[in-house]
């Protein structure tokens, strides 16, 4: 049965159903997986009137199937589909302001201060959407207020020296979650990240965008820092995810390295699913040093 997509959609309802094709590509859901209102707005922290909004918009791409009291379900086909999504919106979401904000900051074409009335003449957005944009990038710890007018980007990784103390903060942080005793794996989460990672590296570095990789990778570090059970360990790797947004996010594009990371994450799972801790911590330091060298 074919569903009719939103006359107007709103930018959060293309934002979600944006996020939802991504991770449907990434294999994070499989074919004929139910996809309710409940479970999506829990997960991706919104109400369900953009979950109704954003399951409209991919049913009238063929992404995911509706059928009268049975709901959504993910199509055959969705994850080559939703590799390239032609979701449209009137003018830029959030999340796409967002990232360009990101991405011309690490390619220098914005200063490290600046202020609304700059970003209102560059980009051609609405105010109350670039001060939401604002808002999030304030809240993600990568702009901050000045204290005379205007704002400025956060200390980011912009120094060899700064990218060599992150990873090596990272080696420290990140291999310990590891060996934490509150450690516990998620078998399903870990089985999707399997999935995600075993589809990327079936394609050529050529065919993967930055975005995407950065995305993978944020996440999986982040899932592995969420099994240790340690809130702080997860508060570190989360900021330091976003401090790697700036740099790294522009680096991958400069040197792509995604089949041979991926490779090393799918080392780290193997070992985790052997229930060999110590081993996966140990592949996560030369992971990391690895990373750093290539950087």
């Amino acid at each position: 049965m074919t569903t009719a997509a939103p006359a107007r959609p709103t930018p959060l309802q293309v934002d979600l159903a944006r996020h939802i094709a991504e991770d449907i590509a990434a294999r994070r859901y499989a074919p004929g997986d139910h996809l309710s209102e409940e479970t999506l707005a829990a997960g991706y922290e919104v109400s369900r009137t953009p979950v109704r909004g954003a399951l409209r918009l991919l049913a009238a791409q063929g992404l995911i199937l509706h059928r009268p009291n049975s709901g959504y379900t993910v199509a055959d086909n969705a994850a080559a589909a939703a590799a390239a999504p032609a979701i449209e919106g009137a003018g830029p979401t959030l999340d796409e302001l967002y990232r360009r904000l990101i991405d011309d900051r690490a390619s220098r074409g914005l200063p490290e201060t600046f202020t609304e009335r700059d970003l209102i003449q560059r980009y051609d957005a609405p105010r109350s959407l670039l001060a939401k944009t604002l808002l999030q990038l304030s809240a993600d710890g990568l702009i901050e207020k000045r204290k005379g007018h205007g704002w400025q980007f956060a200390p980011s990784l912009e120094s060899a020296e700064a990218l060599g103390e992150s990873y090596r903060f990272r080696m420290t942080i990140e291999c310990a979650g590891l060996l934490e005793p509150t450690f516990r794996l998620d078998k399903p989460a870990l089985a999707r990240m399997r999935a995600a990672h075993e589809a990327l590296i079936q394609r050529d570095d050529a065919d993967i965008s930055a975005t995407e990789f950065f995305g993978l990778n944020a996440s999986f570090h982040e899932m592995l820092a969420r099994f240790s059970g340690n809130r702080y360990i997860l508060q570190a790797v989360q900021q330091q995810n976003q401090l790697r947004r700036l740099e790294e996010h522009a680096a991958f594009y400069r040197d792509a390295r995604f089949v041979n990371s991926s490779n090393e994450h799918l080392q780290i799972i193997e070992a985790l699913e052997a229930g060999d801790q110590e081993w996966a911590s140990q592949l996560m330091r030369r992971h990391l040093k690895t990373s750093l060298q290539a950087s």
